[in-house]
């Protein structure tokens, strides 16, 4: 069913309407970062001026800011911006998956799924599942966004609710909902690691189990689902319907059905996808795979199954793509596939180039240690109210969520913050997992409000090609509602686990030395 929504006078007036105004005020977020830049680089030669008492975790010497303007930093930065927007995390993830999804996409293939899609999911099921499927790409990282955005919006407007509703429904799940999941994912090692290091830095005898949140992360997924689920229908759709009008005729779109020869090709085009899949699993039985970490492990950091998932994402999504374009004869040549990949690749040009801009930023914020700064005053803090252990752990949550507003990392800040905090917990009788699954409940809820996300840029022009004049404050204003909703709802579920005294997750409790 096609969309009948059209264009309506913006009607500003409540609260959101003016974090969307004053957001969209803020320049580019390109220049935004430049900024930011610019501003960290002059901070970082004041501050470098003071001593501070803040001892780092990890290299157990005092805080000290360095001076990016000197003669040598400066040339430091010059010198390491090209190797800095290489090695920017997002930039390859999203190139990569996006050749693949182009192939598929000029091909037709895309969308024939998407219609077979809209024609079994109930209208009354839409949005519980856009966000269920955005829980689920949790275990594709990052390179989820360049798949999840767009087919989520577009979902939602042929179904006739407003696109942007898609994007919101689809990054709440995948970003804000990170800490639950049905699956682990590569961060549940990475964080059991950095807890585990902090935890001995109290006790040298204590692990920390990579599924030490599981059972609260896996029972939190229902939670999330309804709250998003509400906060969409009932509070971010409507809004969205009454101010931001939908640009109809810049959206190419069809209601002619897949012809007989398509549906052919679709078929087929499955079932090589099915044989690939099956090949993969048969890959990754043995002991001995190509695919495990040298410890048997398929989901490690070091696992090759981890590490291969955004070309085993271009794979996925070339292979049904070529045979769905050859035999319903949309590809008639290798110029064709080359064609498609080029076509979809520049709408990645207005990311490219902030890419550029947000890699010199972390490096300058990094370098300086204005982030390490940050973070430990933070903890510092929280240290010196010493409240009691539900206030205290309420106060990691709060602690986490304004640090995620500048710093989106989770590992950046865990880092950082578990040998602090962890130990600091433990003297208290806090035990090391609870303080873990106190901190992913904000880092994964604020980060779908914050411009600094990474990912802004690309949500961004996914929401510009249904509403041309979305920016910052539009995604800011959109999302808010679903950071207050998770904080709330992520929070509760944690002190329902805590009084039911139902375990996080494997070998975990809430005390420590008790």
């Amino acid at each position: 069913m096609t969309t009948s929504i059209q264009k309506v006078p913006s009607q500003k007036s409540n609260w959101l309407d003016n974090i969307e105004n004053v957001g969209n005020k803020i320049p580019d977020i390109t220049m935004l970062f430049f900024c930011a830049t610019l501003f960290c680089i002059a901070l970082s030669m004041v501050l470098s001026w003071f001593t501070f008492d803040y001892i780092h975790p990890l290299t157990k010497e005092p805080i000290q800011v360095i001076n990016l303007l000197t003669p040598n930093e400066l040339m430091a930065l010059f010198t390491s911006m090209t190797k800095n927007f290489i090695n920017f995390p997002p930039l390859g993830i999203v190139i990569v998956a996006t050749l693949g999804i182009g192939i598929a996409e000029g091909s037709g293939y895309i969308s024939t799924a998407l219609k077979k899609l809209l024609s079994i999911v109930p209208l009354s099921i839409v949005t519980p599942s856009v966000i269920f499927i955005g829980i689920l790409s949790h275990v594709a990282s990052d390179s989820a966004y360049v798949i999840l955005m767009p087919v989520s919006a577009y979902i939602f407007y042929k179904t006739g609710k407003h696109p942007l509703a898609g994007i919101a429904a689809g990054f709440a799940g995948l970003a804000g909902g990170f800490t639950a999941s049905y699956t682990p994912s590569i961060i549940d090692p990475i964080l059991a690691g950095f807890t585990e290091t902090g935890a001995q830095v109290l006790d040298p005898e204590y692990t920390v189990n990579v599924l030490c949140n599981f059972f609260y992360s896996f029972s939190s997924t229902f939670a999330v689902i309804g709250s998003c689920w509400y906060i969409t229908d009932k509070i971010v759709e409507p809004r969205l319907h009454k101010s931001i009008p939908i640009d109809v005729e810049q959206i190419n779109d069809t209601n002619e059905q897949p012809t007989v020869n398509e549906l052919k090709a679709f078929r087929i085009a499955n079932y090589a996808l099915l044989g690939l899949v099956i090949c993969l699993i048969a890959l990754m039985v043995p002991d001995n795979s190509l695919f495990r970490a040298p410890d048997g492990s398929l989901t490690s950091p070091q696992a090759p199954a981890m590490q291969t998932i955004v070309p085993m994402l271009l794979i996925f999504f070339a292979l049904p793509g070529l045979v769905y374009g050859f035999i319903s004869k949309k590809f008639t040549s290798t110029k064709d596939v080359t064609k498609s990949m080029e076509s979809i690749t520049a709408s990645l040009i207005s990311f490219i180039v902030f890419a550029f801009f947000c890699a010199q930023f972390l490096y300058c914020f990094s370098t300086s240690n204005i982030g390490s700064l940050i973070a430990l005053s933070g903890a510092e803090a929280l240290k010196a109210i010493n409240m009691p252990g539900k206030i205290t752990i309420l106060g990691v949550i709060i602690l986490t969520a304004g640090l995620n507003l500048i710093i989106t990392s989770a590992s950046s800040k865990w880092a950082i913050l578990a040998p602090v905090l962890v130990p600091m917990l433990m003297a208290v009788g806090l035990s090391p997992e609870l303080t873990q699954a106190a901190f992913r409940i904000s880092d994964s809820a604020i980060n779908v409000s914050t411009p600094m996300y990474a990912f802004y840029p690309l949500i961004i022009s996914y929401m510009q090609r249904y509403c041309s004049q979305s920016g910052i404050g539009t995604l800011v204003s959109m999302m808010v509602p679903y950071s207050i909703g998770l904080l709330i709802t992520l929070t509760a579920m944690l002190y329902l686990f805590w009084g039911l005294d139902i375990p996080l997750g494997f070998n975990s409790g809430y005390t420590y030395g008790n």
